[in-house]
């Protein structure tokens, strides 16, 4: 009699146990006995983040697709994967769709290159910074603006940048009489707009511009960080995080706890060794 009223109680536990072991942050996928930390990010970002056709360098597989991502995200994702003892599942997804695949839970975080910015923090949460990128401008070296030594000497300039960031949505707007054209869906048209000659100068952050040099030499960095001529951005605007679900506090103070073992030293020589690796094609 006791060992049939065991079984029944038995049997209740063994199935919380099972359900408690596919809760959490990624709705219990596995792989290799590890949960999975699925990461969304563009996949065409360069340095933070780019395809390529195989896995040299350490690129990781994309999840449904022949090809590889790496870059300085890919790099920050496997180091918290590893840290936290996940395996790592990198998920390409449009820039604009990036917030909404992880409020849908599609992911469990971006690792993106994106801002920590207020309106962002209403649907979001997310980490302290990866990052710290200041905004620069970059142009040709013949253009007239090649010189310009602050804001103002940009004045009258045609400009774009990349859509939904604090470069065009905040910075080209300070550029007096600025022509200001629409934005670009991807950094690397943003680069090829201003390579074509359709803009005279794009607003980007010192990453994606030293990148861009590399790619394009008769490109020329103009940075003002210093002078009283600069752009007006807070402090959010130039920190870089990693994004989770609204209310996610688990894995959100996971991931703070390992991001807290790296350095500012750390951030610079993973961001210097990505852009000394990106590919060297639009």
């Amino acid at each position: 009699m006791k060992m049939r009223k065991l079984i029944p109680i038995l049997l209740v536990f063994a199935i919380i146990l099972s359900v408690a072991a596919c809760s959490g942050s990624n709705s219990g996928s596995q792989k290799n006995g590890k949960p999975v930390l699925r990461v969304g990010m563009e996949c065409g970002y360069a340095p933070y983040n780019w395809a390529q056709p195989d896995d040299s360098n350490g690129a990781v597989p994309i999840k449904g697709s022949n090809d590889y991502a790496y870059g300085y995200d890919v790099m920050i994702a496997k180091f918290l994967a590893e840290k936290l003892g996940y395996e790592l599942e990198i998920h390409k997804i449009d820039w604009d769709s990036l917030p909404v695949a992880v409020q849908a839970g599609t992911v469990d975080c971006v690792i993106a290159g994106q801002s920590i910015t207020a309106e962002r923090l209403e649907t979001v949460d997310f980490t302290t910074p990866y990052y710290y990128a200041s905004i620069v401008v970059l142009t040709m070296k013949d253009s007239k603006y090649a010189n310009a030594k602050g804001v103002s000497d940009l004045a009258g300039a045609t400009c774009t940048s990349q859509l939904n960031t604090v470069w065009y949505d905040v910075c080209l707007p300070q550029i007096p009489d600025a022509d200001i054209q629409p934005a670009q869906e991807t950094a690397p048209t943003m680069l090829v707009a201003l390579n074509s000659g359709k803009v005279d100068l794009v607003v980007t952050d010192a990453p994606t511009a030293m990148a861009a040099v590399m790619v394009y030499p008769d490109m020329k960095i103009l940075d003002f960080t210093g002078t009283e001529d600069n752009f007006e951005v807070s402090e959010e605007e130039i920190n870089i995080g990693i994004s989770v679900k609204k209310g996610n506090k688990e894995l959100l103070d996971k991931l703070n706890a390992a991001l807290a073992e790296l350095t500012v030293e750390d951030f610079e020589r993973m961001m210097n060794e990505a852009i000394s690796v990106q590919p060297l094609s639009e």
